[in-house]
């Protein structure tokens, strides 16, 4: 069965929804961006409206004629498959209902948006699903049991079940043609979907069948096939819409290949950390990358920003990528790595005791590697004016800095401009 994901998809798609995302930039080292889908193609949205539509109103027609012929034909499995048509007619209106809200941009209450109402709506459709399964398993077994006062079935049933399953079977086509027609993956699976409905309406006529040639049971036992079909459904529905609350990740393939796209990138040494999730319809990735430990901040945020780009133009699932740049490796760290450094305020006192004698400096840069500080240091030309000076001014540093408490190096140059 095709997920209830893949149905939501289509009817977002059909209705030209634009599925709201945010746009995150954070300036300590990480990034964020997002897509959205855009739907402003007059003639794609024409034929993708209209097929959606039509499946609407197909199931709603078989639903009704197959109930009613069920009821008036005594067969148990005919009525099984106009509840699973009307399960699809459920799924199709649960889908607006949450495609509506779910649109609903981010605000203070909600920063990631609003795109789990749709996984809520598919964990109730799929208890619904597999609660109305059971009831029709637990029906037909008990008709089984008093087999011998069941009221054989007409040919109406025969007739009903054959024409649902020309009706499902050219609505396949029909939508798979479409879905090729705009190269839609979501148009196709749900075209897909049609063809698993056509193999209950298959089940169900021969059940029906077997019943009309003297095999008094197989109408009840298509009815189970059908409410197995259900159940099996609806515990898909659950369970994918389970794992996405609870914020599995995605297979590890996929994971792979989001891992190689950010080692590609120019700049980026290692990748660690790399975390996965979806949130409806999105995928939102969060990674480490190390870089080079002496390039400039703007250089990372540079390099952050490309392997956030390249990841989302690579992988078309990906719509919320965050990065976050290390200086060093800190794989397996975590949040708990041991690494307090004291402020610049503090480090900038500790230097001057350092460059006790000299001249203040026009330039610091810290660099805070291995749990301890590197420093390097502009001084004014006047002070060091020539190569023997910074070699005699350097070894004095290396001196002072024997078992310092923070600086590991401390490296003078001198401002030739």
């Amino acid at each position: 069965m095709t997920s209830f994901r893949y149905r939501l998809l289509v009817l977002i798609y059909s209705k030209g929804a634009l599925l709201m995302s945010q746009h995150k930039h954070s300036h300590q080292h990480s990034h964020s961006h997002s897509k959205q889908l855009s739907f402003d193609d007059p003639q794609r949205y024409a034929l993708s409206n209209r097929c959606t539509w039509t499946s609407v109103f197909i199931n709603i027609a078989l639903t009704i004629a197959q109930v009613a012929a069920g009821i008036f034909s005594h067969s148990q499995s005919l009525i099984a498959d106009g509840v699973h048509s009307l399960s699809d007619l459920i799924s199709d209106f649960l889908v607006l209902i949450a495609s509506y809200h779910s649109k609903t941009p981010a605000d203070d209450d909600h920063p990631y948006g609003h795109g789990r109402i749709e996984t809520a709506a598919s964990l109730v459709l799929g208890a619904i699903l597999v609660l109305t399964g059971v009831g029709i398993m637990y029906s037909a077994a008990i008709k089984l049991e008093n087999i011998g006062n069941l009221p054989p079935v007409t040919s109406l049933a025969l007739w009903t079940a054959g024409l649902a399953l020309i009706a499902k079977e050219g609505l396949f086509r029909y939508m798979l043609k479409v879905g090729e027609q705009l190269r839609s993956p979501l148009l196709i699976a749900n075209a897909w979907h049609a063809r698993s409905d056509a193999a209950s309406s298959l089940v169900v006529a021969i059940g029906i069948a077997a019943n009309m040639l003297g095999f008094i049971y197989a109408d009840a036992v298509a009815a189970i096939v059908v409410g197995f079909m259900i159940v099996r459904m609806g515990f898909v529905f659950a369970w994918e819409a389970f794992q996405e609350l609870i914020d599995a990740g995605l297979s590890f393939e996929e994971v792979a290949s989001i891992r190689q796209t950010l080692m590609d990138t120019q700049g980026v040494q290692n990748v660690h950390d790399l975390r996965t999730r979806k949130m409806a319809h999105r995928v939102l990735v969060d990674a480490h990358i190390l870089v080079d430990s002496k390039i400039s901040v703007s250089e990372g945020h540079s390099i952050a920003e490309r392997a956030r780009k390249r990841v989302i133009d690579s992988h078309e699932s990906v719509n919320n990528v965050l990065v976050h740049v290390d200086n060093e490796d800190d794989a397996g760290f975590g949040e708990d790595l041991p690494m307090e450094f004291p402020s610049r305020e503090e480090l900038l006192t500790s230097l001057a005791s350092v460059l006790d004698g000299m001249p203040a400096p026009q330039q610091v840069t810290f660099h805070y590697l291995a749990g301890k500080v590197e420093a390097d240091v502009l001084m004014p030309y006047d002070a060091l004016k020539t190569k023997a000076a910074i070699t005699k001014a350097n070894q004095l540093i290396a001196d002072r800095l024997t078992g310092h408490a923070f600086f590991s190096q401390v490296r003078l140059a001198a401002n030739l401009s």
